[in-house]
């Protein structure tokens, strides 16, 4: 290569306009024998030469001179050769950075706070911005943190210029405007050839990219100095409509690569050995309503007119225990499914038609990715409705719940001045009354609650999920918009059916049968039992007494002297009576009294206000202690006080004798000091107990006079204290309904969930001590941000799990790379988390997985084939692929043909002498083209 004295003007562009894909071969403007480039771009002209060349040609070039320049010489009428042109100052400064850039290497150029590229791990960008003319221009290095080797074309982690032009690290220079493209070709033109003399100088290999045209057409012209024997040219552009047909298949995109390195058609060598690769990519079809419509307006013609004419939409979700509550939008909008076929050699243009019609299960491999939606990763409030937003707004009722001291006032004063329309809400009776009845449903009335409850469910204050209370917190969530008066016009109904309940001897629904309190629920859940059991005791005492132990006495009652034995259970083993020679039986006794929490601290205080608890205490066990004795002295006629507490306190019988039994009668023994002790309690009480069975007995509860206690004590309750129990049993009720969603053996998802509720009872326990809810809120807002990331995410396993049931691999691992994902976003601030950064994994399908992956893509229906003409090839159950990415190329010696050199080199190292990066559908196509030249 010689030198030129003067520097010549910018070369041509290099565009490839749309027109040119469609040409016949033969008229491609990249021929074999490209001409040598301009000197200018491997050796840089003298100073002088080139300033003297800038005015000689200053007249000739007046499309791309400067203004200023132009200005300078008529003002001052002579050339002045000591100052250097604009042009040359704007090469000297893009050759300044370059050569900054190129000193610091990548390792310094992060360290000084280069940007990673969105969605790239692996790739950084350092940008400057230049100055020439009335022009401004941005430039910008797109460099690898660490040299990736050898790697797919396909990997997700290459940028679009990498892949289009099968470069690592490029420039790109491009205007500061409104399109960040250049419109007009002398100007593109210009601005690649000043970088490319830039780089030329510092004696970089970095390509240059300059975009141009229409931004729509993605069109970019480029050009890659590969040292004193090569330059590597690139372009780019697209056709956004009307692809011709021929250019749909692949073997018209492959006639098209050859026409790039051929005179014409005729010309095609028999056999041309070009390297290729293709990637497809499916988009799983949505679900079609409009089929299920037609389904069903056929299958209503033969319904007579007083039959049902429809049937509503069958949601996705319609099987999830949420679906009571609500209907969730599915998380998982679709799959795309990415199949690679890895690169292979063909020689001729007919073998193309066959990869086209070939089955997409010959692909080499499978990747498959979910399409997740976005309010999956958008904190925005109203942008997810489900239990937790629900749960924000009962938060925001317990802070207001201290505003008044009773219910009523909420529902009599609206007019406040800070009460508007809508945070006030409440729907119409109607709708009360519907809400009432599902809550008092009969249906359910015999509920045990048989719950899969999480070992920290227990720790939680709150109502079994399945009990009354809990369905009223469940449904108060969605009764208006859950505000602190929607809440007092639901209680206020709901205490009057419970009061009607009570008066009338109803048993309550959803309440369990048991004789027992559950002091680990909230108080109002213990109230409702307690009231339950009294309506069962009420009902009993209308109905004839000793009802229900009459055919178990009739078998154990026996005849003694003069005396009738009443309420015995059986015999105790190895037991007789000190003064007769008679077994000993076992009597029927009264349950201790039912007491719920309250009662429990009642007793507490008041042993503590007398002083004497141990006295105070057997004070208050005094009647079931005279019960016990009345009930062994019915069923054991000539028992001694002895007797009795060898039964009910063998602690305090201490036995001198080796044998207690029949072979050792009387038994030998003692009762202990504290019984032998002068004025005993427990003796004043046998003396004075008469021998009753139970049946005869006062009840030890007062089933109507606790009844009444409980009902005013929920007419009575103060809003702050149904607000806290309803904030812990909705916690925990919604937790429970989500804990029963089936998603697989995800246990990711299963630790979250035990997670959870360790975090509500943490949280929760303050509540429950009674603490300041202006203290609580913060604290509850947080937790309702916990819940519902954590409740997105399980929506989103179910629907995986669902989805791919018949791959449980590739669903657990699609999951977990979403969790990995998400879990950065699973904080507790109270602030939106902006999460910028996609979900881009795609995990690779087996071939044993890819029967059920292509099941996810279902036939046409013939709703649907009509609606879109198939043209392309490489269908997957009748769908064609939404993208078809193609790579051709083409390597030679470097020994072989035109690319040969006069100075010895290796004759085994070849070079990519031409290759095309194709992408598109039949209604889109782009083309990149790099070309590998001699100079």
């Amino acid at each position: 290569m010689g030198t030129s004295p003067s520097l010549p003007p910018p070369p041509p562009p290099l565009r490839l306009p749309p027109t040119d894909l469609t040409t016949k071969a033969g008229r491609g403007r990249l021929p074999r024998d490209p001409a040598p480039p301009p000197t200018s771009f491997c050796t840089p002209p003298p100073e002088g030469a080139a300033m003297a060349s800038t005015s000689s040609n200053h007249t000739k070039h007046r499309r791309i001179g400067e203004d200023d320049e132009e200005e300078e010489e008529e003002l001052e009428r002579f050339d002045d050769f000591t100052i250097a042109s604009t042009w040359e100052r704007f090469i000297s400064e893009i050759e300044a950075i370059c050569r900054q850039w190129l000193a610091d290497g990548p390792k310094n150029l992060t360290q000084k706070g280069a940007e990673s590229v969105l969605s790239f791990e692996n790739l950084c960008m350092v940008k400057r911005e230049l100055k020439h003319g009335k022009r401004v221009y941005s430039m910008e290095y797109h460099f690898m943190k660490s040299a990736k080797g050898k790697y797919s074309y396909w990997d997700d982690d290459t940028h679009s210029t990498q892949l289009s032009f099968g470069v690592d690290e490029f420039l790109i220079i491009a205007p500061l405007s409104a399109s960040g493209v250049v419109l007009d070709d002398p100007e593109s033109t210009k601005l690649l050839s000043s970088v490319a003399i830039a780089l030329s100088n510092c004696g970089s290999n970095w390509p240059a990219f300059v975009p141009v045209h229409d931004p729509s057409r993605k069109a970019y012209i480029g050009i890659q100095n590969m040292g004193t024997v090569f330059t590597r040219r690139f372009e780019a552009d697209r056709i956004g409509s009307q692809v011709p047909i021929r250019l749909m298949h692949l073997e018209g995109l492959h006639e098209l690569f050859l026409s790039k390195f051929v005179l014409s058609s005729t010309d095609f060598p028999a056999k041309v050995k070009v390297n290729f690769s293709m990637k497809l990519t499916y988009r799983t079809p949505e679900h079609d309503y409009d089929h299920e419509e037609t389904l069903d307006s056929e299958a209503t013609e033969s319904i007579p007119e007083h039959g049902i004419a429809s049937q509503p939409r069958k949601q996705w979700d319609d099987d999830c225990p949420w679906a009571e509550w609500y209907s969730a939008e599915d998380p998982v909008k679709g799959f795309e499914l990415t199949a690679i076929w890895g690169e292979k050699m063909f020689e001729e243009s007919l073998e193309m038609a066959e990869v086209e019609n070939a089955s997409s299960f010959d692909a080499d491999s499978w990747l498959l990715h979910p399409v997740v939606s976005p309010y999956m990763v958008d904190d925005s409030i109203g942008k997810f409705v489900g239990f937790a937003s629900q749960l924000h707004l009962l938060v925001n009722a317990l802070e207001s719940s201290g505003e008044a001291q009773f219910l009523e006032d909420y529902v009599a004063d609206n007019s406040g001045p800070d009460n508007s329309k809508s945070s006030v809400a409440v729907p119409p009776p109607s709708v009360v009354d519907r809400v009432m009845k599902d809550i008092f449903n009969d249906e359910v009335g015999k509920s045990n609650y048989v719950e899969a409850e999480s070992k920290f469910g227990r720790a939680l204050k709150g109502a079994p999920s399945d009990s009354l209370f809990a369905q009223f917190c469940l449904h108060a969530l969605w009764f208006g918009n859950c505000n602190i008066r929607a809440i007092a016009v639901l209680w206020i109904d709901f205490v009057r059916e419970i009061r009607w309940c009570w008066e009338e001897s109803e048993q309550l629904p959803r309440m369990k049968s048991s004789s027992s309190i559950d002091l680990s629920a909230c108080l109002i859940h213990q109230k409702l039992q307690m009231l339950a059991i009294c309506i069962e005791r009420k009902k009993s005492l209308n109905h004839e007494k000793d009802t229900n132990h009459a055919d178990k006495e009739g078998t154990s009652n026996s005849m003694a002297p003069n005396k009738i034995r009443k309420g015995s259970a059986g015999i105790v083993p190895s037991l007789m009576l000190i003064n007769t020679f008679q077994e000993m039986h076992i009597p029927y006794t009264q349950d201790a009294p039912l007491m719920t929490e309250d009662m429990h601290e009642e007793r507490l205080h008041a042993a503590e206000a007398f002083g004497s608890a141990a006295g105070l205490s057997g004070q208050l066990e005094r009647d079931i202690l005279a019960s016990d004795m009345s009930a062994f002295k019915a069923a054991n006629p000539d028992a001694a006080f002895e007797d009795f507490i060898r039964w009910h306190s063998p602690g305090d019988w201490v036995s001198e004798g080796n044998g207690d039994g029949n072979s050792a009668w009387p038994p030998k023994g003692r009762l202990s000091q504290r019984m032998s002790e002068h004025g005993n309690m427990w003796r004043k009480i046998w003396n004075d107990a008469p021998a009753l069975p139970v049946s005869e007995q006062k009840s030890l509860l007062d089933s109507i006079r606790e009844g009444e206690k409980v009902v005013h004590y929920l007419e009575t309750l103060r809003p702050q204290q149904l607000l806290e129990q309803m904030v812990c049993t909705a916690f925990k009720s919604s937790a429970d309904i989500l804990n029963k969603t089936t998603y697989g053996s995800f246990k990711l998802m299963k630790t979250k969930m035990d997670q959870l509720y360790a975090t509500m009872a943490s949280t929760l326990k303050s509540l429950q001590g009674n603490s300041d809810t202006s203290d609580m809120a913060g604290d509850l807002k947080r937790l309702c941000q916990v819940f519902e990331h954590i409740e997105k995410l399980l929506i989103f396993a179910a629907s995986i799990h669902r989805k791919l049931i018949d791959a449980p691999r590739l669903a657990q691992s699609v999951f977990t790379d979403y969790f990995n994902y998400y879990l950065p976003k699973m904080g507790t601030s109270l602030e939106s988390i902006c999460y910028e950064k996609e979900f881009t994994t795609k995990e690779k399908v087996g071939m044993l997985e890819r029967e059920a992956v292509s099941s996810l893509f279902r036939p046409p229906t013939a709703n649907q084939s009509w609606r879109k003409v198939l043209s392309m090839g490489n269908l997957l159950n009748g769908h064609e692929p939404i993208q078809r990415e193609i790579v051709f190329s083409v390597l030679e010696k470097l020994s072989n043909g035109h690319y040969s050199s006069p100075t010895p080199l290796c004759t085994d190292e070849q070079i990519e002498t031409h290759r095309m990066y194709i992408s598109g559908t039949s209604n889109d196509l782009w083309v990149a083209l790099s070309v590998t030249s001699w100079d």
